[in-house]
């Protein structure tokens, strides 16, 4: 059996396995380690096993994960995502779907320390829903809401599916974050344009409701004037140039720990949740890398990636027309596959194709553009049936909420969202605007 014949039969195999319920870092690991035994020997493989994965992990910039996710956990356990809510919902939440907006504008705020898509969703389930209930929203419109402005905690910069792009493909972190920041301030634009169209066409899905005082406004921005602070410090210095994204990282996860002692709402309970769904968080995503690099060095020893790469140029095709196919494969993809393991399985595969193609740009300019597009399709595949994450962690909480309600709720967001991925992929320049600019 050829190479590029076994590593198409072991694709096979891993969805199978996958399909059969087998955790999807275990299927990678599986599949990668008996299609790479066959392909170079048990010798061959047992030494790469002895190397590799330590190298892999002891890698200081994976660091940056676990202390973007214990920032977000300091954060949500500290109040600081209510307070972003009743925030934003004093100034906005007067207006008709003031309140729907006040959620886009909080997951934005948030998604700055956080990085996480899941752990914001959950989040703002629990704090923004009684409220949205409250002044009788309508539940698709408020469940949906609640699921896309989850998807603004992987859109807005730092992100943990960002970070692991980075590492897989060898490429600048700081880069990839400047280049999220115009496409994720779109998408909450766009989410805002949508639930102001929405309420237009049908006032009744949400009741205005009264104005707050000045005395209520100056006090909230009293409440979240530290995680601003925080989500300044941390973005702002990664983007100066002042510390890299992992020094960051540690210094947002040290600030939010202070916050939150300060402020007398981080005690010890929060602070052991906070380890350990840092550590069980960090548990999963370090299992599917381990898997993804072992799958990786399988198709690698096929020659499989290489083959697709010159298969795909000699079609001769446009370079857009394959950049466009590649985006779909990824949105149908994501509609029924987790998006860490989605881009770690794809990845291999996809980003020879890409690196092949003329745009014109710089290789290290396309890189980063294609990262961000993975990036918006990620966050469309969160959303979109039939699996959706984010629709099945809001209707978790929600329980009297039918699910497709969550998702008529979710449609009309899903529609700016490929508008906005259009946009770019028509103008590359609003993912590397920040990129030449800040460097």
């Amino acid at each position: 059996m050829s190479g590029t014949s076994a590593a198409v039969l072991g694709f096979a195999a891993m969805l199978l396995l996958i399909a059969a319920r087998m955790p999807v870092g275990l299927s990678m690991l599986v599949v990668g380690s008996a299609g790479y035994a066959y392909l170079a020997g048990w010798g061959p493989f047992l030494a790469y096993m002895k190397t590799n994965p330590y190298y892999q992990f002891a890698n200081y910039t994976l660091s940056v994960i676990p202390l973007f996710i214990l920032m977000g956990a300091f954060a949500e356990r500290s109040g600081l995502s209510t307070a972003l809510f009743r925030a934003a919902s004093a100034f906005i939440g007067h207006l008709r779907g003031g309140l729907a907006m006040a959620v886009i504008a909080a997951c934005t705020a948030f998604g700055a320390i956080c990085g996480s898509s899941v752990a914001t969703t959950a989040t703002f389930a629990r704090t923004s829903l009684p409220e949205l209930r409250r002044y009788r929203y309508d539940p698709g419109l408020a469940t949906g809401t609640i699921a896309v402005g989850g998807t603004l905690g992987i859109l807005i910069p730092p992100s943990v599916i960002l970070v692991v792009y980075a590492i897989t493909t060898e490429q600048n972190i700081a880069k990839l974050f400047m280049a999220a920041f115009v496409p994720g301030i779109l998408a909450a634009i766009s989410y805002c344009i949508v639930i102001a169209l929405v309420v237009r066409r049908h006032p009744e899905r949400a009741p205005a409701h009264d104005k707050a005082s000045a005395r209520d406004r100056v006090e909230s921005v009293k409440l979240v004037w530290p995680i601003l602070l925080v989500a300044f410090v941390v973005v702002g210095g990664i983007y100066g140039g002042v510390f890299t994204p992992t020094e960051g990282a540690a210094v947002g996860a040290i600030a939010m720990f202070v916050v939150g002692v300060a402020q007398r709402k981080l005690g010890w309970r929060a602070m052991k949740e906070s380890v350990i769904q840092t550590a069980e968080t960090s548990g999963m995503i370090f299992i599917i890398l381990l898997g993804s690099e072992i799958f990786s060095a399988f198709l690698g020893l096929s020659q499989l990636p290489t083959a697709a790469a010159e298969w795909v140029t000699s079609l001769g095709l446009p370079p857009y027309a394959v950049i466009v196919s590649l985006l779909v494969f990824y949105i149908l993809l994501g509609a029924v596959m987790d998006e860490l393991a989605m881009i770690l399985l794809t990845l291999p595969l996809f980003f020879p194709i890409v690196q092949a193609l003329d745009f014109g740009m710089f290789p290290d300019d396309v890189a980063i553009w294609f990262g961000i597009l993975v990036l918006i399709v990620v966050g469309i595949g969160l959303t979109a049936p039939p699996i959706g994450l984010n629709v099945f962690v809001v209707s978790a909480i929600a329980k009297d909420v039918p699910i497709t309600s969550i998702y008529r709720g979710v449609l009309p967001f899903l529609v700016a969202d490929v508008v906005r991925l259009a946009l770019c992929v028509a103008f590359p320049g609003l993912s590397l605007v920040l990129v030449r600019w800040l460097t």
